[in-house]
């Protein structure tokens, strides 16, 4: 068991470090074709594979120079993982920031489910308006 925690946590802690980059491909080439992504408090419903992933992301993170993201917590059971972290994005004329918490599962190597929980109005209030 000890093993395959330690494997999810390193899959997802490495999703996630992409991520922060902005570095798609990296992070693509670490989710499963049949992960489900939603974000929970967005009622965009899911997507899913890394497609459907990047699909979301990519133009969300447009106006972002920069990433940082802290985790603060990250507690990984057999092959799910949950991380705590605090987003923090770097606009053209601030940073903005926002608590998540993520639920992860990962099979074979790669993330078969994300889910993030985060207040939308915290982003929202803070973000550009297109």
């Amino acid at each position: 068991m000890r093993g395959a925690t330690m494997d999810a946590k390193t899959v997802v802690e490495n999703f996630i470090k992409a991520f922060e980059k902005m570095d798609y491909d990296a992070a693509c080439a670490l989710i499963a074709d049949d992960c489900t992504y939603t974000n929970m408090p967005a009622g965009m419903g899911t997507v899913t594979g890394p497609a459907g992933v990047r699909a979301v992301l990519e133009p969300f993170f447009s106006p972002t120079l920069e990433n940082e993201f802290q985790i603060i917590r990250c507690l990984a059971e057999g092959d799910t993982v949950i991380m705590e972290r605090l987003d923090r994005h770097r606009l053209a004329d601030k940073w903005v920031e926002l608590p998540v918490v993520g639920i992860f599962e990962v099979k074979h190597g790669k993330v078969t489910c994300w889910r993030d929980y985060f207040d939308l109005n915290t982003i929202m209030s803070q973000w550009p308006q297109a």
